[in-house]
């Protein structure tokens, strides 16, 4: 018996004896052994290969985050993975413990399917055990030939713990907000598929998950709430994902798709950046060599070279291999630029918008006036309004009442969800040549639509490909240059990190910071906030809009400085109930319970207006943050004396 094949026994083993699933050699291997083999794997897609030749191992625990540029075959490599596409050549061997789960970038919905249904229609190894099961069961109500096969699926129910799986499934359900199992799949916002099929892939306990662009259409709070699950759990993952704080929190090894070539960094993204840097500069240093050895030899070659001698014919044959050699192409950051019209004094001002769908208040009434360069960030759950806000703004929505007044200078660019204005039958230079011609990218420089193609990563040989053929990322990165070349001055961004590869996100980051007209985006992507806002307008799910200053790192810092505030009082109380209670008031202490209760009343008063004002038509940002400021100062003022008087109370009794 091989080596392998008797750790396999062992495994099998701890079914009927938990001692052994104790030892430490037990533990490392499970740990630590291999769960998918992969060997010189190919794959081509519409007669361009994407990966040839890949070969390597992912282990049990293994926390993995594939990268590349857009089109380069990420979702493709996931899905061979997963075993939904075939490779075209090698070999992929999966251990008989591989537990395999995947969520998909966008997940697929059987027409009619409720919640509890498209559960259940998962490819996990649980449910195609328990589907087996419930089969056998209906079967073996007419033929009692059954019997056997129906007591082997019941003891596979036992050792794989199927009979739990509907409690695991309600119970992810209910920690992502969700609790109406039999409300119908198609009544659902992308971002609550997502969490479904999230919950879905999670709850039948998978020893590796595959994850294609988990955080698209979630929310912040459901984008944290799987961040610190992948980290407590022992499960391995392989996640493509163009969330840099996921990326460099959760995971220890990182693999790049470049070139066909699989590349493998050990450590997180942080890790990878530094070392991809290297690896570039090394090949580059390469070709620079293989660069003055042609130059070399073609000097010799045109002095007259004879191929006369075996030595000079070995010489010659070098020099065409050179010749032969794939090109190394040197990396260069992408870069956005493009000229932009002035605004006006007059940007944009929102008089009382408010929305209603049917007795459903999606935005409360609401007045902002715009000012040059100002950098919005829109915060809040799915289904709060955000999109809805955007669309009021820019005249796709209808607004219930209220005014939206533009600035004659004003140019809105709006980069929406769905790449709406995309004509698929197109080919890319078709498409954009139907908006210019020739593209100002400074004042007195103008470039060919075909020139501006090549800035942004789209060589001449994709000039004539139909935009329907191009991956999901090269289809909202064309989009995006296609807006970028009307010159906006006024950028309203809709999840515009959806489907971008980094490199693309990295650029946009690097356009919106020199960009001197005003940004409003949505985005759950905390490193893009992080880095392109300085205000905040939170949405509640209510119709409510609270403006915040700063980033969304100071805003979740805020946030847990209040909930350390609503903990830490009633600590203090018991510990000075239980140090001091049986000591009177003093006549001191008497006079200021006598007129604390009257502070308090003050201070309440006060929260409720400046809460109100919140609302507010035409009130100024500056004002507006100001107010917050007073906001927060209050709450901890009013704290500090719902504490004071709760502990006076008790020494008065």
């Amino acid at each position: 018996m091989s080596s392998k094949s008797s750790l396999y026994s062992i495994i099998v083993m701890t079914k009927q004896n938990s001692f052994i699933a104790q030892t430490p050699l037990f533990r490392y291997y499970t740990q630590h052994m291999n769960l998918i083999s992969i060997e010189n794997v190919s794959k081509t897609v519409k007669d361009q290969p994407l990966f040839s030749e890949i070969t390597l191992g992912i282990h049990a625990g293994e926390r993995i985050g594939l990268i590349g540029k857009n089109g380069t075959g990420k979702s493709t490599f996931l899905r061979v993975l997963f075993g939904d596409l075939e490779s075209d050549s090698g070999t992929i061997a999966k251990n008989r413990e591989l537990r395999l789960s995947m969520l998909e970038q966008v997940p697929k919905v059987v027409e009619g399917s409720t919640i509890s249904s498209f559960l259940y229609e998962d490819k996990s190894y649980k449910i195609t055990v328990l589907n087996d099961y419930r089969a056998c069961v209906e079967a073996y109500e007419h033929d009692q030939s059954k019997e056997r096969a129906l007591a082997e699926l019941t003891e596979l129910m036992d050792e794989e713990a199927c009979w739990e799986i509907e409690h695991e499934y309600l119970s992810r359900l209910t920690e992502l907000g969700i609790t109406e199992i039999d409300r119908p799949m198609k009544e659902l916002s992308g971002g609550m598929i997502k969490k479904v099929a999230l919950a879905r892939a999670v709850a039948t306990g998978p020893n590796l998950i595959i994850l294609d662009e988990p955080t698209n259409h979630l929310d912040i709070k459901t984008i944290e709430w799987l961040e610190e699950y992948l980290i407590s759990s022992q499960m391995g993952c392989i996640m493509v994902t163009h969330d840099r704080y996921i990326l460099d929190a959760v995971c220890s090894k990182i693999l790049e798709i470049d070139d066909e070539t699989i590349y493998t960094y050990e450590g997180n993204y942080s890790v990878f950046l530094e070392r991809r840097a290297q690896r570039i500069q090394e090949q580059n240093r390469y070709q620079d060599k293989i660069t003055n050895i042609l130059r070399k030899e073609r000097e010799w070659l045109l002095r007259g070279a004879k191929a006369r001698t075996t030595k000079n014919k070995s010489r010659i044959q070098k020099v065409y291999d050179l010749m032969d050699q794939k090109t190394e192409v040197v990396q260069k950051d992408m870069e956005f630029s493009s000229t932009h019209r002035r605004l006006g004094k007059k940007v944009l001002e929102l008089k009382k918008i408010e929305k209603w769908y049917g007795a459903h208040h999606v935005v409360a009434p609401f007045s902002y006036s715009f000012k040059r360069g100002e950098r919005i960030g829109i915060l809040g759950p799915n289904g709060s309004g955000k999109t809805t806000f955007l669309d009021m703004i820019t005249g796709r929505a209808e607004i219930t009442s209220g005014e939206v007044e533009m600035g004659i200078n004003t140019h809105i660019a709006y980069y929406d969800q769905l790449s709406r204005p995309l004509k698929e039958n197109l080919t890319v230079l078709e498409y954009m040549e139907e908006l210019a011609e020739m593209v100002t990218v400074q004042p007195g420089v103008r470039i060919s639509v075909s020139q501006f193609l090549e800035r942004f990563n789209f060589p001449s040989s994709s000039h004539r490909i139909q935009i329907g053929r191009l991956s999901g990322g090269e289809k909202r990165r064309l989009y995006l240059i296609s807006l970028l070349m009307q010159h906006p001055n006024f950028l309203v961004l809709d999840e515009p990190t959806n489907d971008l590869d980094i490199d693309t996100l990295r650029a946009l980051e690097d356009y919106v910071e020199e960009f001197d007209g005003c940004l409003l985006v949505v985005s759950h992507d905390r490193a893009f906030l992080d880095r392109v806002t300085d205000y905040l307008f939170v949405f509640d799910g209510t119709g409510a809009v609270l403006g915040v200053s700063g980033s969304y790192s100071d805003y979740q810092l805020y946030q847990k400085a209040l909930e350390e505030q609503k903990k830490e009082p009633v600590i203090k109380k018991q510990k000075r109930v239980q140090r001091e209670v049986k000591k009177r008031l003093s006549f001191k202490e008497k006079k200021e319970y006598e007129s604390i209760e009257t502070f308090i009343d003050t201070l309440e008063t006060e929260k409720s207006e400046i809460e109100a004002s919140f609302c507010l038509p035409d009130i100024d940002p500056d004002k507006m943050r100001a107010l917050h400021q007073r906001y927060q100062e209050v709450e901890i003022e009013l704290e500090s004396k719902i504490e004071r008087w709760e502990y006076l109370a008790e020494r008065d009794i």
